[in-house]
């Protein structure tokens, strides 16, 4: 049985249970209400034919009972009167209307409740004295009006109950849809998760306890699918990285292998197999060069930097100061203009990153060219920003520009000694760090790279 059809069950068992007991406890008591009130009537009728016949006997004392009779059948003009009796031993003196039930004679009143012919009656038999003779007077009372009220309260009830059974059905009905509607959307949206669909959202409309469960379950399927979304980006990137690998490996490797079965099978002249081996040379120190890159980059990975703190504006001028001959050499000039600043850092990794942005920035360039180191405070990060008017980035490259292998122009990366992997270990070291790096290129016009990093304030 489903879920809401339980609720509605349970509703409708409450319902009928609460209006059930509190109708016939209502009727109930209401019977016996109007029970009570008649026998008190009956009493006091009874009392009021017993003193007037007492007040016969006492007027006429020498009465022949004839009077107390005649008396008798005047009063007898109650609808609610069914019968009377005035007995003197076996001697019946009056007689009127119903047979009256014989009882035990008793000088004390005696009421008695029973039913004839479909009709409910109510009989009170006493003792009086006349002439020191006594008399039995007997009276009984129709009270079939009762009972008839009660049968048509109930049946009146069983009429209400039917249509508060079909109305209340109807209501639980919809309350139950209502309120189990959000968990139908919940269990849609996790068969529609299940099936790939991992756009599948509940989007709850209510703010209460399954509302809360829909934002939940929501907020869950977010992060799943999030987590997903980061999995199938690490897939391609790791297939990308194996791709690109195989690459790097398979260029020189075949032409290393190429230039070797030539000086194996010595086919070259002294020149040209002087030529070879520099080539194999380059070629091997070329991988070499990669396979300590991708030592470092694993390193990078499994370590935990002791960081100290550093003054970034001494540090970076210091490694202006060094670099900046080399460059002029090559016509570039290299410009250091930074503020004083504390962070906390590892020196020479985080001196590393600086000398490859600015490394790069010498690559975009064919001519010479200008190159700008900046250093300041902003929003409680000291931020670093290297800015060259090389060739510049497509804005497709800088969404890339951080993989690993990845290179802007290959073919100029690769003739000046690039492997890709620079930036990849920069963003690395700087990830340790707890920092961010950040691009903003435009082809012709030059690149600035931000590396921000959480300041020390005093």
């Amino acid at each position: 049985m489903r879920f809401r059809q339980k609720m509605v069950l349970v509703m409708v068992w409450l319902l009928t249970l609460s209006y059930g007991v509190g109708g016939v406890l209502l009727i109930r008591q209401n019977f016996q209400s109007s029970l009570t009130q008649i026998e008190t009537n009956a009493k006091e009728s009874y009392e009021m034919i017993l003193k007037s016949i007492q007040l016969v006997n006492f007027v006429d004392i020498q009465q022949d009972l004839s009077n107390i009779s005649n008396t008798l059948e005047t009063m007898n003009t109650s609808e609610s009167l069914a019968g009377m009796s005035l007995k003197r031993g076996d001697k019946v003196l009056y007689q009127s209307g119903e047979t009256i039930e014989e009882v035990e004679s008793s000088s004390a009143f005696i009421s008695l409740l029973f039913t004839r012919e479909n009709r409910h009656l109510y009989q009170i038999s006493g003792e009086i004295k006349t002439n020191g003779k006594p008399l039995v007077l007997t009276v009984v009372y129709d009270i079939t009006s009762v009972y008839q009220a009660r049968d048509d309260q109930i049946k009146t009830y069983h009429q209400v109950l039917a249509v508060l059974l079909l109305v209340g059905g109807i209501a639980a009905w919809f309350t139950a849809y209502l309120m189990t509607k959000p968990l139908v959307n919940v269990s849609k949206t996790a068969r529609a998760l299940s099936n790939g669909n991992l756009d599948a959202r509940v989007n709850p409309k209510t703010h209460d306890e399954i509302g809360q469960l829909g934002s939940d379950f929501d907020n869950m399927a977010e992060r799943l699918s999030d987590n997903i979304s980061e999995l199938k980006n690490s897939m391609e990137h790791q297939e990308m990285f194996m791709g690109s690998f195989a690459h790097e490996l398979k260029t020189p490797m075949t032409s290393i292998i190429g230039y070797a079965d030539l000086l194996r099978s010595d086919a070259l002249g002294p020149e040209e197999s002087q030529e070879a081996a520099n080539y194999i040379f380059s070629e091997g120190k070329r991988l070499e060069a990669l396979s300590f890159k991708l030592l470092d980059l694993l390193m990078m990975r499994n370590q935990k930097l002791k960081m100290v703190p550093t003054d970034m504006k001494h540090m970076v001028e210091n490694l202006t100061y060094h670099l900046q001959p080399v460059y002029r050499k090559k016509g570039i000039a290299l410009q250091c203009r930074c503020e004083p600043g504390i962070c906390m850092a590892e020196p020479d990794l985080f001196g590393s990153v600086i000398a490859n942005l600015v490394d790069n920035s010498r690559k975009a360039m064919d001519h010479g060219g200008n190159i700008m180191i900046m250093g300041d405070s902003y929003n409680g990060d000291y931020r670093i920003r290297v800015i060259d008017n090389g060739r510049g980035m497509p804005e497709e490259a800088i969404r890339h520009i951080t993989e690993a292998f990845y290179r802007v122009d290959k073919s100029r990366s690769r003739a000046q000694g690039g492997a890709g992997l620079g930036l990849t270990l920069c963003k690395e070291i700087i990830d340790l760090h707890n920092g961010k790096i950040a691009f903003a290129s435009r082809e012709g016009n030059g690149t600035c790279v931000t590396v921000t990093i959480k300041e020390i304030t005093a």
